[in-house]
């Protein structure tokens, strides 16, 4: 069996579990049942997407009879394909296993259990799907399996609003998807890639092609200044759809997007680049600074995506760039890069959804200002987030480092490029990643810290429990995969080198045969980067400090008062809060800004009332462009409303006149 039936095979498994939801999803077992055969079939699915993509599986293609008519619906798996099938069933099997717990604790699991295999189905169909009518089939299919999941909870006014809006960017984002592969198609109707593929375009249709997948993918990824949904859907959503839709659903985004500019578009001028540099770094920044200043963990989580997809699109960007320069081999370390990100993010930002579903688990809390503490109370968890603050935080020996450094060595061959404004333009886009890499640290500072350090700010932190062995080893798997892609990510860049090879026309050199497996992006003489070596110096180093603390110190017990930061009272409440430890950052940055708003109330002289201290983030994006939109929409919507009291002969005059207008716009026209 050919490796695209076997996955077909999988992916009407996943729809025959939803099914079976349905069925008996008010059963008690339904829970387990559900999430237990979803977990043993996505872990085919990522045996046989290893194996497709490591080139023992036949890349053939499959046509069934459905669809539409005399075409039928044509799926294949290539090695793009194959890849980022692996990131959406290792996703979906961390999900499916962690959710055996998790699942447990959901007031309506009615709600959330058919849908749940569905969104799996949706994304795999998407990957899958070779012609245009299927891939957009699937797109809208995944859409509203994931909208459906983002309003379980629908009885909070706020998820119902953030299923509202998730709904029209989702709609904005198809439409703009298909007017893109319409344009590609073009009028002789074949739908088929192979054919989009072969055919030609001219150079405003591939501009236009660009700009519309740009925004139909990029609304599903969560590109600025198309991520409004994002913030709100995340939060809304359950923790393990939370983590499916922020480390898998915004791959299958960028695959789109990867598929769809580096593939069937074909060649793209070098402003493409540009203009794809500019979106990127700028999410990138935005979205972790937006990240910085929340105090709800998972609102965080979600803003933290739009930063890391920010990345991603800076490697697309410099693969677009290089390309178009016939530049393969750095277009091949950018595409690399972006991948290999790609990759890295769906494991440590699942692990941390994962972890704050633990903390929800726990606590009942989101809001961090009233945790703390919970180091004590579950140590496990907090040790599994640490590794995820790590990775995401671009530490070495984990994952996060790599695609980050990758990300830079591609940036440094930018003096090689042959354009002006690519050569100013990539070192400032480097300096926007370099500051976002720098704030992230301190975001994810400020989360474990503020969450797990200290003393708690609760009684529902303080009398907290672990939570269930299901969840841990969901979390425990996670943690283990980022630090081994961190060690030996050699081993994945010769895995994608058939990818770049396709797509940009050059590949890394064999990163298997370096000793140590050394890691040699560009050339031997260029930097390299070995993880393994790293990983054991760390270890080396922090076992020999804790034998010399133990053999060395002192083993008497001195007890002292705790640093009270000059206060006497012990309140948990004279601790660093979230806003507090943000506070510099806000300032420095932000202190013009319209989107942060600080307010200070201070009790007058002999008033021996407390000071008060407001502070109100909001989105720059959605109040200068969402807001007036939807303000002039509603406008719009109150001014064509008259249209429906009009008499018979006003209606009979408008059709007339704008029969007229059409026949004379057909007149120019042709």
């Amino acid at each position: 069996m050919t490796s695209v039936a076997f996955l077909m095979l999988c992916a009407a498994a996943l729809l025959g579990v939803a099914l079976l939801a349905i069925a008996s999803a008010r059963s008690q077992a339904a829970t387990s049942i559900v999430y237990g055969a979803t977990l043993v079939i996505t872990v085919a699915a990522v045996a046989a997407s290893v194996a497709a993509l490591t080139g023992r599986g036949a890349p053939a293609g499959l046509v069934l009879p459905i669809g539409l008519p005399w075409t039928g619906a044509h799926f294949r798996v290539d090695a793009l394909a194959a890849f980022f099938l692996c990131v959406v069933n290792i996703g979906g099997a961390a999900a499916s296993l962690y959710a055996l717990g998790y699942g447990q604790h959901e007031d309506e699991p009615h709600r959330v259990l058919p849908f749940f295999p569905a969104f799996l189905a949706g994304m795999n169909l998407v990957v899958m799907a070779n012609d245009a009518f299927g891939y957009l089939l699937s797109w809208e299919f995944m859409s509203l399996a994931s909208w459906a999941l983002v309003i379980a909870h629908h009885h909070d006014p706020e998820n119902r609003r953030a299923g509202f809006v998730y709904l029209i960017m989702a709609s904005i984002g198809t439409l703009s998807l298909l007017l893109a592969l319409g344009l590609l198609t073009g009028p002789d109707g074949n739908y088929t890639f192979e054919a989009i593929r072969a055919g030609t375009r001219t150079p405003l249709t591939a501009a236009l092609v660009l700009v519309l997948v740009l925004i139909g993918a990029g609304s599903k990824a969560g590109l600025v200044p198309l991520h409004a949904w994002l913030p709100l859907a995340h939060p809304a959503a359950p923790s393990h759809v939370s983590a499916l839709m922020s480390g898998v659903m915004t791959k299958v985004a960028v695959y789109g997007f990867i598929r769809i500019v580096f593939d069937l578009a074909g060649p793209l001028p070098w402003w493409s680049g540009a203009l794809v540099l500019a979106v990127g770094g700028l999410s990138a920044v935005l979205g972790v600074l937006q990240a910085l200043m929340q105090d709800d963990i998972k609102r965080l989580l979600a803003y933290s995506t739009i930063e890391n997809i920010g990345i991603v699109f800076i490697g697309l960007g410099l693969g677009l760039a290089f390309r178009a320069n016939a530049m393969e081999a750095a277009a091949a370390l950018a595409m690399t890069a972006a991948l290999l990100h790609v990759l890295n993010h769906s494991l440590f930002k699942g692990l941390l959804f994962f972890g704050a579903g633990a903390v929800l688990v726990a606590t009942g809390e989101r809001n961090m200002d009233r945790l703390g503490g919970l180091i004590h109370r579950m140590p496990v968890s907090s040790f599994l987030f640490l590794v995820g603050c790590t990775a995401i935080s671009a530490l070495p020996p984990l994952n996060g480092f790599v695609s980050e450094w990758l990300t830079f060595q591609a940036i440094l061959l930018s003096p090689d490029l042959p354009q002006w404004a690519l050569k100013v333009m990539v070192p400032a886009v480097g300096g926007l990643l370099a500051l976002a890499a720098a704030l992230a640290g301190a975001t994810f500072v400020k989360t474990f810290g503020i969450t797990f350090l200290g003393r708690p700010r609760s009684n529902e932190a303080a009398t907290a429990q672990e939570v269930d062995r299901f969840s841990l080893a969901a979390m425990a798997l996670l943690a283990v995969l980022c630090l081994i892609t961190g060690i030996v990510p050699g081993l994945l860049i010769d895995s994608v080198a058939p990818i770049t090879r396709q797509l940009t026309g050059g590949a890394l050199p064999l990163q298997a045969s370096q000793p140590w497996l050394t890691i040699v992006p560009a050339i031997a003489s260029g930097s390299s980067y070995n993880g393994l070596l790293v990983f054991l110096f760390i270890a080396t180093s922090a076992m020999l400090a804790v034998w010399a603390i133990h053999r060395f110190a002192s083993h008497a017990i001195r007890r002292g008062p705790a640093w009270d930061c000059g206060f006497p009272d012990a309140s948990p409440l004279t601790q660093y809060s979230g806003s507090s430890f943000a506070q510099p950052i806000r300032r420095v940055l932000l202190a013009r800004s319209s989107a942060v708003h600080e307010e200070v109330t201070m009790p007058a002289p002999g008033d021996v009332g407390p000071a008060r201290f407001s502070l109100t983030v909001t989105d720059p994006v959605w109040t200068w462009l969402y807001q007036p939109v939807a303000g002039a929409v509603e406008f719009a919507s109150l001014q064509l409303n008259h249209l429906q009291f009009l008499t018979i002969r006003r209606y009979l005059s408008l059709v007339f006149f704008s029969l007229v207008a059409l026949l004379l716009v057909l007149a120019i026209w042709s």
